[in-house]
């Protein structure tokens, strides 16, 4: 007499070996969730990390390049973070991360003339091979002064690359 489990006098055990009623398996419906379940936890633990510090350059005015840095920290889907420049840091607005995708808003103050202007840029991009592929687009300008609007020029949305120096 054997003291191990004898399955086949279970009274809740069935086994499901013809193909046609496989679906009908309580064990095959049971399965599949804890399967999708592990796999889409699978996919958020090697969710990108853009914690770090982010150096590279920028194309600026007539092409020369710009110095810049991002600080980002992550928690989860949660980004916060500043762009550093020459002379000053600007906090990062409404980021998203998702995967290994990355958003975020930058209002950045741009000198025109004798006018100072907040711009709305967008920063969009992924991780690619150890960089920061981001993608910059000019979205809005307003008179930092009295909230007016600005002119606004066309630009050309820049792609540029950064690495990631801690």
């Amino acid at each position: 007499m054997g003291t191990g489990l004898n399955f086949r006098s279970h009274a809740s055990f069935q086994p499901c070996l013809p193909r046609t009623e496989i679906l009908a398996c309580p064990h095959f419906s049971r399965t599949v969730p804890r399967l999708v379940f592990t796999f889409l936890l699978a996919l958020t633990l090697h969710a990108a990390d853009f914690t770090g510090i982010w150096v590279g350059q920028i194309p600026g005015r007539n092409g020369e390049p710009i110095d810049i840095a991002f600080k980002l920290t992550q928690t989860g889907s949660k980004l916060e973070g500043k762009l550093y420049g020459d002379y000053l840091s600007t906090p990062i607005q409404d980021a998203v991360v998702s995967g290994d995708l990355i958003t975020f808003i930058v209002i950045a103050r741009e000198q025109a003339g004798n006018q100072i202007n907040e711009t709305r840029l967008r920063f969009s991009g992924k991780l690619e091979a150890g960089q920061l592929e981001l993608t910059r687009d000019r979205e809005s300008s307003t008179n930092a002064g009295n909230s007016g609007g600005v002119e606004r020029r066309d630009t050309p949305k820049q792609s540029f690359s950064l690495k990631r120096l801690l």
